[in-house]
């Protein structure tokens, strides 16, 4: 739902009612009425409005969850909050996610960065680290910002440019930053998704998982381990799987769940094992789920 109680504030302020908007700025009487039911309008709709009342379109409107963990991570974000649940979640899911990854950077060093976009690199740290420490927190940002949106490879593809860019690799001619990889790859000793096959293998993954209608924990694990099997790029694809996971927790009002790096051997092996037996992963993305709602619980916010 689109909250569009900025713009309301803003004809009080200046003493305009809604016909005279509606004339001044050309709206016709179907996007007056769709400010009235709170349905998204168009660019060239919010661009008049905003031209006529010379204010920022972003100022005019927000898009407004029921999910209340969403609606809290995006006030949250919107003002910057310090300390609560989105900059714990920046941190603590940012640290974790990279760390598994092979990072340098410690929990305070990584909370040292979001919090004043500085760090001491005393401990000679790469600068790859720190750059995919940043990009991790836009990453974030952006499954924030976009969680209802149906999932697509474009937004995956987005995830994965998103982590990478700018980095060591993205220099490298073979390695494709924001698509799907070139060279076939092995993940601990197992086969992967060849690359002429990643395309199609990525397109059934999504098609049977959008068909679903109430999308559980269980179906988001369930991708989460399918999309591992599949491998699609060349490298980052267990911190974009991540991400995705908690995009898609906060799209179905699931509570999202944290991989800790201390429990990564449990996860990896919950991965490796999956189609053989699936309750190693569910029963470490439910331990992940737990840390957060001990955070929830911590933060006294709450939650069913």
């Amino acid at each position: 739902m689109i909250s569009y109680a900025g713009l309301e504030k803003i004809l009080k302020e200046k003493g305009i009612g809604k016909t005279e908007l509606s004339t001044e700025a050309g709206l016709s009487t179907r996007t007056v009425a769709k400010i009235a039911k709170g349905e998204k309008l168009s660019t060239r709709s919010l661009n008049r409005i905003s031209g006529y009342l010379n204010v920022a379109p972003e100022l005019l409107c927000r898009q407004e969850s029921d999910n209340k963990i969403l609606q809290l991570l995006r006030d949250e974000k919107e003002i910057q909050l310090s300390g609560g649940l989105y900059h714990e979640l920046q941190v603590r899911m940012t640290y974790n996610s990279n760390h598994m990854e092979g990072s340098k950077l410690s929990e305070d060093q990584t909370r040292l960065i979001f919090e004043t976009n500085t760090i001491n690199t005393g401990d000679g740290i790469p600068v790859d680290d720190i750059l995919e420490t940043v990009h991790h927190f836009r990453a974030i940002d952006y499954c924030i910002d976009i969680a209802e949106k149906k999932l697509t490879e474009e937004i995956i593809k987005k995830l994965h440019f998103m982590l990478k860019h700018d980095t060591k690799d993205a220099a490298l001619p073979w390695f494709a930053v924001g698509d799907y990889k070139k060279r076939a790859n092995v993940v601990g000793g197992r086969e992967t998704s060849k690359p002429s096959e990643v395309a199609r293998d990525m397109r059934a993954l999504l098609e049977r998982y959008n068909a679903k209608d109430n999308v559980t924990i269980d179906d988001i694990i369930e991708f989460h381990a399918e999309f591992e099997y599949i491998h699609p790029f060349q490298d980052g694809n267990g911190r974009v799987g991540r991400l995705i996971a908690l995009k898609e927790c906060l799209k179905n009002n699931v509570i999202p769940f944290i991989i800790e790096d201390s429990k990564k051997s449990f996860y990896y092996r919950g991965l490796s094992e999956w189609r053989r037996e699936n309750g190693w992963l569910v029963d470490t993305c439910l331990d992940g789920q737990d840390t957060f709602v001990k955070l929830l619980d911590m933060l006294e916010i709450p939650h069913e």
